[in-house]
């Protein structure tokens, strides 16, 4: 598949750091260095530091030039996306938002939180951080150091520090010289400070300060320092990597709330937090005249490091690269319903999120349809009929053809009686003609020969075809539907389509429906089964059920709404068969009746088919005269 150019857009307002241009900047080497055409987006008048050695071909600037690209996705590092700005941005192309904190969070075709989202935030679709730009250089052991001077001790608030943490934070790290025993390095990384603030703290210095303003390549110098104090962001996560102790201190209740669910050591909200800071790092004696560094207890915390790298991925030799993850991707998406075509001036919020899948819900036709970040990883050959089956069903396709030859003779009486009265023609009568789309090996074909029609299949897999024509004899061909051969192609010609647990596969289900419709006579009946998003585990987590959905089921109906939707495409339902009724995934079910036998079972299995709560159902329609 083609893969398109990506376009990424960082935030660059002042206040909002320098972290998202550096992060950017990062990714979009790491892009075109995985063989991705990759462009940066810059207003006019913003220029990125020189440090960041971005080509200008590679960056866009011109609203015209933005316009003129077919973008495959744009990637917003935006931190908080406004609706004005995601508004913006989704009229160009699908977005992926990365560590998006704002009110469109769950707008986003797809989510990446490289750093931990805060309680209450819609789950991304992947939580890694081992995705950040790690460093490579780490330090053995991690987490411990020598009691020996000196401390090596890191200060950085990011490029901006709004809070003005440096200062306080540095001066309540500085030991007076009559009153320490051991020695103290501390580098501090400029952030926000004025020069004179610069000047103070280097004359009140009693031990060594050096102050640096542009560190262009910051994380891999972070495994030489014993300590990295900074809020919760790249930083910490980079440090964490690195094997050095860090400590945060939080600018707001917010950074705060993340670096406590992340797991980190936090010392609290700005100037109570730096008192906790200093009392962590030094111990003072009974009579304070002497204070010294607290070796013994920074050491205590070594587990607590260990166990959080773990935690997060970051203690392994290998880290995980971003930009190839981004030029990987391939969008399979549709910004509209697949079924009704409605297309929202809001993206619909999303129902879950899975790796490389998100799920919306139509807020017109209530159809639940599915988002790739690239294509299905299912091919439909010989493995899907056999050893993914048997890990399904317990046994193989074809080990199970009997069973689904007579469950298709059930499906071929429904299906006689939605047939309008037979036409006198002895020949139309005994033989209507019947199209199995996703025939298989052929079991439902060989129910409709021995019930009297004539059969005809089409399958994408080579195999299953071979088998219907050599052991079934049986006209079958090897096609992805609506594609036929033209000697089947004709409109009107089958007073008979049926797709048994196939309709969820078709990417574009309104192409098939509409193919069917063509090939379908006056009255014709379209039959098809598939799953239910209303059965029993739809209903007791839409999560759950979404995750154990394959990945090629594009769209998941519901026979509450089936009626409305087939009607649009000239179709008028008949009969709606609600199948695949399972007690055992009621709550409790499996608990009462380990064994599938009892009463209480039984009640459950009742009461399943009472209210229609099987997980699949079976439609037959006939097409309008």
């Amino acid at each position: 598949m083609t893969r398109g150019p990506i376009l990424i857009v960082p935030a660059i307002e002042r206040g909002r750091g320098g972290g998202h241009l550096v992060r950017s900047a990062a990714l979009l080497r790491d892009t075109r260095a995985a063989g991705r055409d990759a462009r940066l987006y810059l207003p006019p008048g913003a220029a990125p530091p020189g440090s960041l050695s971005i080509p200008d071909e590679w960056i866009i600037r011109q609203e015209e030039a933005l316009r003129a690209v077919r973008w495959d996705w744009i990637i917003l590092d935006y931190f908080r996306t406004s609706r004005k700005e995601f508004l913006r941005w989704a009229d160009v192309a699908p977005l992926i938002g990365i560590d998006e904190g704002g009110p469109m969070r769950d707008r986003f075709e797809f989510l990446l939180d490289l750093l931990p989202c805060p309680p209450g935030r819609a789950a991304p679709n992947r939580n890694a951080p081992a995705f950040l730009p790690l460093p490579k250089n780490r330090r053995h052991p991690p987490f411990t150091f020598q009691e020996s001077p000196p401390l090596r001790i890191l200060v950085s608030f990011g490029a901006e520090d709004p809070r003005r943490l440096s200062v306080p934070t540095v001066k309540a790290l500085l030991p007076p010289p009559d009153r320490l025993t051991g020695d103290v390095e501390i580098t501090l990384v400029q952030g926000g400070l004025n020069r004179d603030s610069l000047e103070k703290i280097m004359n009140d210095a009693g031990c060594s300060v050096t102050v640096r303003r542009d560190v262009p390549n910051l994380r891999e110098e972070l495994a030489r320092f014993d300590l990295v104090v900074t809020h919760f962001g790249l930083t910490a996560f980079e440090a964490l990597r690195a094997g050095a102790q860090v400590i945060l201190l939080s600018p707001t209740a917010y950074h705060e709330r993340l670096a406590r669910r992340s797991g980190f050591i936090s010392m609290g909200i700005r100037r109570r937090g730096i008192s906790r800071l200093r009392r962590l790092i030094y111990t003072e004696s009974p009579r304070g005249n002497c204070r010294a560094v607290n070796y013994t207890g920074l050491n205590a915390l070594t587990d607590r490091f260990l166990k959080l790298t773990e935690r997060y991925g970051l203690d392994t030799g290998e880290i995980g690269s971003l930009g190839a993850l981004s030029a990987d991707a391939v969008p399979r998406i549709s910004r509209s319903c697949p079924l009704c075509g409605a297309a929202p001036s809001v993206s619909p919020r999303a129902s879950a999120r899975f790796p490389g899948r998100t799920y919306r819900r139509c807020f017109r036709c209530g159809m639940v349809f599915m988002l790739r970040s690239g294509p299905p990883p299912i091919e439909y050959e010989t493995a899907y009929f056999f050893e993914q089956y048997r890990e399904q069903y317990g046994k193989t396709y074809l080990e199970d053809f009997p069973y689904l030859k007579h469950a298709g003779k059930l499906r071929l009486e429904r299906i006689r009686d939605a047939l309008p009265p037979s036409p006198e023609s002895g020949e139309e009568r005994d033989k209507p003609k019947l199209l199995d789309i996703g025939c298989a090996y052929g079991p439902f074909l060989a129910a409709a020969k021995e019930e009297g029609f004539s059969p005809f299949g089409i399958d994408p897999a080579e195999d299953a075809v071979r088998f219907v024509r050599q052991e079934l004899n049986l006209p079958a061909y090897r096609r992805f539907f609506p594609d036929l051969p033209e000697e089947i192609a004709r409109p009107e010609s089958f007073t008979v389509i049926t797709l048994w647990y196939v309709i969820e596969h078709f990417e574009d289900p309104r192409k098939a429906l509409q193919a069917v419709f063509r090939l379908l006579k006056p009255g014709g009946v379209l039959a098809f089964s598939t799953p239910s998003v209303s059965g029993i585990s739809g209903r007791k987590s839409l999560r759950n059920f979404l995750e154990k959905s394959p990945g090629d089921h594009w769209t998941i109906w519901d026979p509450r709404r089936v009626s409305r939707l087939l009607a649009r495409y000239g179709f008028k339902v008949k009969k709606i068969t609600v199948t695949g009724h399972h007690p055992e995934r009621f709550p409790l079910g499996n608990a009462l009746n380990a064994e599938k036998q009892g009463a209480a079972y039984r009640i459950l299995g009742g009461l399943s088919r009472l209210c229609g709560l099987g997980d699949t159902f079976e439609v037959y329609a006939v097409k309008r005269r």
